[in-house]
């Protein structure tokens, strides 16, 4: 598994590189001072994940993730940031992101590149509680009790499996309402959805 790093400081991007290669899965083929090196090595590299910090110069992590996601629809994005900001956290599950975490946790960093690269989004345990404070009227959506339940766990960074037990349901069941429940909202992936529960929110 290939990714791209992109982290304006010197010394947090050799230790995660360190931390990172450690793993024996993932290589790191291409590491990046700004948004703007991030695009090009995206360009070249084609790797599975961008692995990019918020706050960088020339190009944010932001902005680069946008042009990343306008050469590659399906590009994977994991944000890693020590920015909780929930200005920051919407924008990147807007522009599709697949993930947030902070860099305080770092021994969560390569099951989050892990579960990225699988398909998965997610979401740091300080990200979720900035987006699990309050609870969103869903009421005009129609949605049922359950369906609710399930956008709620989604938009917390559950996959499958984890919502399947805790909501004692198998994950074929899972799928089903989530499909179900993307048709009713028009949305078209589990990022969207959990960009809508955040929404619905504020």
């Amino acid at each position: 598994m290939n990714i791209i790093l992109a982290d304006d400081d010197k010394i947090v991007k050799t230790a995660l590189k360190t931390i990172i290669e450690a793993s024996g899965e993932i290589n790191i083929c291409a590491t990046c001072d700004n948004g703007q090196e991030a695009v090009a090595s995206y360009k070249e590299h084609k790797p599975d994940v961008a692995l990019l910090d918020i706050r960088m110069p020339i190009m944010t992590g932001i902005e680069a993730a946008k042009e990343i996601r306008r050469m590659d629809s399906d590009a994977k994005i994991l944000f890693l940031t020590t920015f909780d900001d929930s200005e920051y956290i919407s924008a990147a599950l807007n522009i599709g992101a697949k993930g947030y975490i902070l860099k305080q946790d770092y021994e969560g960093i390569v099951p989050a590149l892990k579960a990225v690269i699988s398909g998965q989004t997610v979401l740091g345990g300080d990200v979720v509680q900035k987006l699990s404070t309050g609870k969103p009227d869903l009421k005009k959506w129609n949605l049922s009790e359950k369906e609710e339940e399930i956008i709620a766990l989604v938009g917390q960074g559950l996959n499958n499996k984890e919502i399947a037990m805790s909501l004692f349901l198998s994950e074929g069941t899972v799928r089903n309402y989530l499909s179900e429940i993307l048709a009713k909202l028009e949305l078209r992936d589990r990022t969207q959805l959990a960009v809508f529960y955040y929404r619905a929110k504020n």
